[in-house]
């Protein structure tokens, strides 16, 4: 099986990073993948560092069994060059546009891997058939467990290495507006860090309130609550870390990611 990859981010987001575990575990399985990215991409740079074919972008899309596409632009180039089936990888919470443009271009896909139920759903709020996307979640991988005797960190404010800055941290306070699952929740997670996060998107997918972390909307007086609550009480919050952690282990490690991605390749080929 060979399948070509198209990503053109310019910086190394989360969805970069599942990009290059995906890449990983595919070529562990003995599968060979093509990497188009733009030039000077980290993601691309990263990738042919450890030995993967790495191409820039281009209206020439190699030949292969299938084309996996990791954002909007790749979606478009695709939808263009493509001459095989074309995968598109949708992580992004808000909804589809329902323009002509965007009608033919989702039209053209054979599948859609949405990466958490949340964003399925929005794919079937814009008509596409729910025979047409499988949900695979983000897989991280299983870190060091925080010694949390360091800050608390505010993924909008004060992580510049969220791996790193995991490796001491007390809490993790993971806000934002529009989420399609939360993939630096799930680091934090990974690491048994209590993870208080916005009550939005596919995050409560990954987090029950009180069982494996904290949900909150992001009214300031709520957050800073349970922030208080967490520090008063370490004995919860290390329950709630560790728990986090059971979470990761049995349902979102990369090597489920990649196996739950393989088997949608087989399904589209029939192999």
């Amino acid at each position: 099986m060979r399948i070509v990859h198209i990503d053109c981010g310019r910086e190394m987001g989360g969805g970069q990073w599942q990009v290059l575990r995906l890449l990983r575990g595919l070529r562990q399985h003995g599968i060979d993948c093509i990497l188009m990215t733009v030039p000077q991409a980290p993601l691309g740079e990263q990738a042919a560092g450890e030995g993967c074919a790495v191409e820039k972008i281009s209206r020439r899309i190699p030949a292969a069994d299938l084309v996996h596409v990791h954002d909007a632009r790749s979606h478009s180039i695709a939808a263009l060059f493509a001459r095989t089936p074309v995968v598109v990888a949708r992580r992004v919470a808000f909804p589809v546009k329902r323009g002509w443009l965007s009608r033919w271009k989702y039209r053209r896909a054979a599948h859609f891997i949405a990466v958490s139920q949340f964003v399925a759903g929005r794919l079937i709020e814009a008509g596409i058939s729910q025979s047409r996307i499988s949900v695979v979640h983000d897989g991280v991988p299983l870190l060091p467990l925080s010694t949390r005797d360091g800050p608390v960190i505010e993924m909008a404010k004060n992580a510049s290495n969220l791996e790193r800055d995991l490796l001491h941290a007390r809490l993790l306070v993971y806000l934002t507006q529009a989420e399609g699952l939360g993939s630096g929740a799930l680091l934090g997670m990974s690491a048994g860090v209590p993870v208080i996060a916005s009550r939005i998107g596919g995050l409560p997918e990954a987090i029950e309130h009180g069982v494996n972390g904290v949900l909150t909307s992001n009214e300031p007086s709520e957050v800073a609550a349970c922030v208080a609550r967490l520090e008063s009480n370490p004995a919860e919050a290390a329950r709630l870390g560790a728990n986090a952690r059971r979470t990761i282990e049995e349902r979102f490690t990369v090597e489920r990611m990649v196996e739950d991605t393989i088997a949608v390749y087989r399904r589209i080929l029939n192999v």
